[in-house]
């Protein structure tokens, strides 16, 4: 692999363990340093590679320097700290004759420790993830604002604040006790899931950004399945999800980056050792007696991987009612009004659809647009121009447009 392609490749899956050890090992007092240090780590093999080629082990060569530079770190901060003495108690970095632990197994335990970090209770929803997605996957502050839609300003105060507030509550980065375990669990799972979301669901233009966090999402999951005590039912249905939604991310969109949806897919290209990989993991899943919304949107996640079937339909539509009973989302109450024009026909999903009121929501208005398209095509046309108008995208426009076509 050329200089070029490699770096960017290295940068994507190193550069986040390097931080997330870095920060364990300065503390989260020292966040920035700890982004400093591996960002200067990539900077440095840029400049030797170019001219002195390509270590013979490239990865080993990132961790080496990277653990020199937080040596030669700490000997400055303890220069600095012996000059001005009085300064000492108000530093967290404790010098030691120790250099940072890049062993397999201390980078995995590191990852999952800042996960747990990062998604403190304290820390609203929307910064969880930024953080996440900055902290333990590496994407630059411009990444994360084409994500959320928004811009790089915004995005740069609400992780300074979550950084902030990690320092304030005093937060380390450690496993949670026994007793914390559980409902900390709960919050990590959320973070994955609205990552993933953010990737799957997302109306950024950037096709190759939206598999990323797919991807990162599906990555730090896989994590947690490896650390017994978060190895429970609830990460198996998620990861489960995840590996049905990903399955069909080939056919979700066309060779210029186009939406494609659902019925308009070309289900060849459904990955099926993705369908199968989340047939096992909802296997895993089932052990117990916990049921939550994680199992359920996985099994309809299932039944959205399989070809056509009397039955099919049936069994979304009960699961969709099952789901909305645990926990009510508008979003869920509009997918189960089209799985309920399968079972019962769309006259009867137009009255459930219309008492929803999503007015500011395009999915709304398009499947209104939907199900009354061939009873009363003026009204069919009258949705699909609001869900136009609302849409933000140019893809989504287009899609929008090819249905008003032939009304």
């Amino acid at each position: 692999m050329e200089k070029q392609e490699l770096l960017p490749h290295l940068f994507r899956t190193e550069y986040s363990k390097i931080v997330a050890v870095l920060c364990k090992y300065f503390g989260l007092d020292h966040i920035e340093m700890a982004e400093d240090i591996a960002s200067d780590t990539f900077l440095s093999a840029f400049e030797i590679w170019t001219y002195k080629g390509i270590p013979e082990h490239p990865t080993a060569w990132l961790y080496t320097v990277a653990k020199n530079k937080a040596k030669n770190q700490l000997r400055r901060s303890s220069v600095f700290n012996k000059k001005i003495k009085k300064e000492l108690i108000h530093s967290s970095i404790i010098i030691e004759e120790t250099e940072p632990d890049l062993s397999d197994q201390n980078i995995l335990d590191s990852q999952l420790q800042m996960l747990f970090a990062v998604c403190h209770p304290s820390i609203p929803a929307v910064s969880q993830v930024g953080l996440a997605l900055r902290l333990l996957c590496g994407f630059g502050i411009e990444e994360i604002a084409n994500a959320f839609l928004t811009g790089k300003e915004t995005i740069n105060k609400r992780l300074l604040r979550a950084k902030e507030k990690l320092r304030l509550e005093k937060v380390h980065i450690v496993f949670p006790s026994e007793s914390e375990i559980s409902p900390r669990l709960n919050n990590v799972l959320r973070t994955l899931y609205l990552l993933f979301n953010e990737g799957y669901f997302s109306e950024s233009r950037n096709p190759v950004l939206r598999q990323d966090l797919c991807e990162e999402a599906m990555r730090l999951t896989l994590m947690l399945l490896k650390y017994e005590p978060t190895n429970q039912p609830e990460s198996n249905a998620l990861y489960a999800l995840m590996s049905f939604h990903a399955s069909r991310f080939a056919a979700r969109t066309n060779d210029r980056g186009d939406m494609i949806l659902y019925e308009d897919q070309d289900e060849s290209l459904w990955q099926t050792d993705l369908i199968a990989r989340g047939a096992e993991f909802l296997h895993f899943a089932s052990k117990g007696n916990r049921l939550s919304k994680y199992h359920l949107e996985a099994g309809i996640a299932y039944w959205h991987t399989v070809k056509e079937m009397e039955e099919k339909w049936e069994n979304i539509l009960l699961l969709f009612d099952q789901l909305l009973q645990i926990e009510y989302s508008p979003i869920a109450a509009l997918n189960r009004t089209y799985a309920l024009s399968k079972v019962r026909g769309k006259s009867v999903a137009i009255e459930e659809a219309e008492k929803l009121k999503l007015t500011n929501n395009p999915f709304y208005f398009t499947l209104l647009g939907e199900l009354y398209s061939g009873s009363d095509n003026q009204k069919a046309k009258l949705n699909f121009l609001i869900a136009k108008n609302l849409t933000k995208t140019i893809s989504g426009k287009q899609i929008i447009q090819k249905k008003i076509e032939p009304l």
